[in-house]
């Protein structure tokens, strides 16, 4: 369903808007209802150009006579039987403001009237897309009302009769058939058909009214294509009943075509003339004069008539004022074309030799529409004038008049005529920025989880690292001793000081159990009685038992000849001798000689290797203890599962701390 508010505020030119609304504030003054009916919202719902406006008021029309023609609208004619009036209101807008009623046909082509609702004005019409009504009333503006179904023929392109009996009361409704086939391409409906040929051939045309005869005949005048009309009416044979003298052989079809092209070009300047006299004029140039003044008093408007009769003293009268010397400057003559009445350009336009107001007419249809494309719209749009601003179609227009006058020449004339019209420019935009504690935090946290995860899957960490930095600068005396590990040989711990836990390197990957089993050779260390395995075993409990451990003991390790490096034990002191930065001496029987001997009583006990002639430092010694302890992780750590649950019998193997140097 269309949106007619946005019909009526968009579809409707701007005089015909003003015409509507001086009818409808009077209406409402007097406490009438209006409507808005007949031709005029059809073609608003199919999308054709508003010709005519039809108005509708509950109460009597005649009796805003008065008060309209104060209001500027001219009375063209009137009709006190039925109590219609023809108006034309400034712009040539014609206006029928009828009273709302409902008419019975006693005798085909004799109407009663009786004053009633709109919706019975409705139901009583020709067609079903005539018998629409828009309101413009306050509180119901822009309602549809549509009784009959019309919108529904509009899409289907068909003209229904109301009443099944139009064409038997109403003869005008076969002419008025035959003329909305030829304007609008619509078919009449098959039942609707059948009446319109069982009317025609029942010779109802002859009760046709002296009113409806008069109606129609102005219509033709009116109609965009009069001389299609025309020829459909002799075609069906209407014209013999119309107006016999008037057939399309008396209009001057060679100059109504030339009309037409006029009338467009003028339209693409912002000239819009009602070409309804003017055709009148060369539909009926041919006519004999006694026949055309008695066409004349035929028509139904005395007001249209009197206008056809003016139109050549109209088109003197601007002739007159366009070639006056306060005209002759292009852009007077420009803004006279525009301003004076329309009807009187198009005529003057069309009918006049003169050379002088043919090179006028050459240049406001020719040559000075092409100012428009040296308006500077890049520049406006750089200095924010645009189409929103308000006085931006005036500013246009000043620009292209001192174009047409050969104004605006530079660049500076321009900027010094937009500069009062540029609005200043908006402030910078406020930029609020976004905290970004929340997301370093976050970040921070995630690259310390990565960290652990790497700490994690490597075995190491970072102090051990920096042990392995003191280490490498450890001095232990003599050739440093080749340490092996391996899974099925007898490990000895690894000297710790009094104090501390029982460090132990790959205690994670062998267990605890393993590496105690050299204290003590009874223990079996092949298997459990369970089948259990011994990295099950849970680690020493507490500071205690270690110390008690640790006591007594001496650190022994075996060299590379007790077990070869080519075996997994082997492979593993290799690795880890390696990662110690220490040396086998070139000697293996020098070995224990060269194996560095704690002191574990003492709290702080100074470790010193009982090596012949060579000493160890206290503080060496005890960060070579801490090194042993931070090299294996305890029991309890955070140990990936992977390295705890080493298969049986395979060697482990040690992962290359960050940092080692080889020799």
């Amino acid at each position: 369903m269309p949106d007619y508010i946005y019909l009526l505020e968009n579809r409707l030119s701007v005089v015909q808007q003003n015409a509507l609304r001086t009818v409808r504030d009077l209406a409402r003054e007097a406490q009438m209802t209006v409507f808005l009916t007949g031709d005029a919202v059809r073609d608003l719902t199919c999308g054709n150009p508003v010709r005519d406006l039809e108005v509708v008021v509950h109460g009597n029309a005649i009796d805003l006579k008065s008060a309209l023609t104060g209001a500027g609208a001219r009375i063209w004619g009137e009709e006190p039987a039925s109590r219609s009036l023809f108006l034309c209101f400034p712009g040539n807008v014609r206006l029928d403001l009828n009273s709302s009623r409902r008419a019975e046909y006693p005798k085909p082509g004799k109407p009663v009237y009786h004053w009633t609702s709109i919706q019975e004005d409705l139901r009583s019409r020709d067609f079903t897309v005539n018998a629409m009504a828009i309101s413009l009333n306050e509180g119901s503006y822009g309602l549809l009302m549509d009784p009959a179904n019309g919108v529904a023929d509009i899409e289907t392109r068909h003209l229904r009769l109301v009443s099944n009996y139009g064409f038997l009361d109403n003869p005008a409704l076969l002419i008025r058939a035959t003329r909305l086939k030829a304007r609008l391409g619509f078919e009449l409906e098959e039942r609707t058909q059948t009446r319109y040929e069982n009317a025609k051939g029942d010779e109802v045309i002859e009760h046709l009214s002296e009113l409806d005869r008069s109606r129609e005949l102005e219509q033709i005048g009116h109609e965009e294509e009069p001389l299609k009309v025309l020829n459909a009416f002799e075609a069906e044979g209407w014209m013999t009943h119309l107006f016999p003298a008037w057939t399309a052989a008396k209009a001057d079809v060679e100059k109504l075509t030339a009309l037409h092209n006029l009338s467009i070009e003028l339209q693409v300047q912002g000239v819009h003339p009602d070409v309804s006299a003017a055709q009148m004029q060369l539909l009926t140039a041919k006519l004999a004069p006694k026949d055309l003044a008695d066409l004349k008093g035929k028509l139904l408007r005395p007001g249209f008539v009197e206008e056809w009769n003016h139109l050549d003293a109209q088109a003197a009268d601007f002739a007159k004022v366009l070639l006056a010397k306060e005209n002759a400057a292009p852009s007077a003559t420009y803004t006279l074309f525009t301003t004076y009445a329309a009807e009187a350009v198009l005529w003057l336009g069309f009918t006049s030799k003169q050379a002088a107001v043919r090179e006028k007419y050459e240049n406001f249809l020719k040559v000075w529409p092409q100012a428009r494309q040296r308006i500077p719209h890049a520049l406006m749009l750089e200095m924010r004038i645009t189409p929103e601003l308000p006085g931006y179609a005036d500013l246009i227009k000043t620009i292209f008049l001192q174009l047409i006058d050969g104004g605006l020449t530079t660049n500076d004339e321009i900027r010094a005529l937009l500069e009062p019209h540029s609005p200043p420019a908006p402030p910078p935009p406020v930029t609020i920025k976004r905290t970004r504690a929340k997301k370093g935090a976050d970040a921070k946290s995630k690259a310390q989880l990565d960290d652990e995860d790497e700490e994690d899957s490597d075995g190491m960490g970072d102090d051990e690292d920096e042990e392995d930095d003191d280490l490498d600068g450890l001095d232990l005396g003599g050739d440093d001793p080749d340490l092996s590990i391996g899974l099925d040989d007898v490990r000895s711990p690894l000297p710790v000081a009094e104090g501390e836990e029982d460090d132990v390197f790959a205690r994670s990957s062998v267990g605890d159990e393993d590496l105690d089993t050299e204290l003590d050779p009874d223990v079996d260390t092949d298997s459990d009685d369970d089948g259990d395995s011994d990295d099950d075993d849970p680690p020493p409990a507490g500071r205690k038992a270690s110390k008690k451990k640790a006591s007594g003991r001496r650190a022994s390790s075996f060299s590379e000849s007790e077990l070869d490096s080519s075996t997994a034990a082997g492979a593993g002191l290799k690795a880890l001798a390696l990662k110690l930065d220490l040396d086998e001496p070139s000697d293996p029987a020098d070995l224990d000689e060269a194996d560095p001997v704690f002191d574990l009583e003492d709290e702080e006990p100074a470790r010193t290797p009982k090596t012949p002639g060579k000493t160890v430092p206290a503080a060496a010694a005890k960060k070579l203890g801490a090194a042993a302890k931070t090299s294996v992780a305890p029991a309890n750590s955070k140990t990936p599962e992977k390295a705890t649950a080493a298969p049986a019998g395979k060697p482990v193997k040690a992962a290359p701390a960050k940092g080692t140097k080889k020799r």
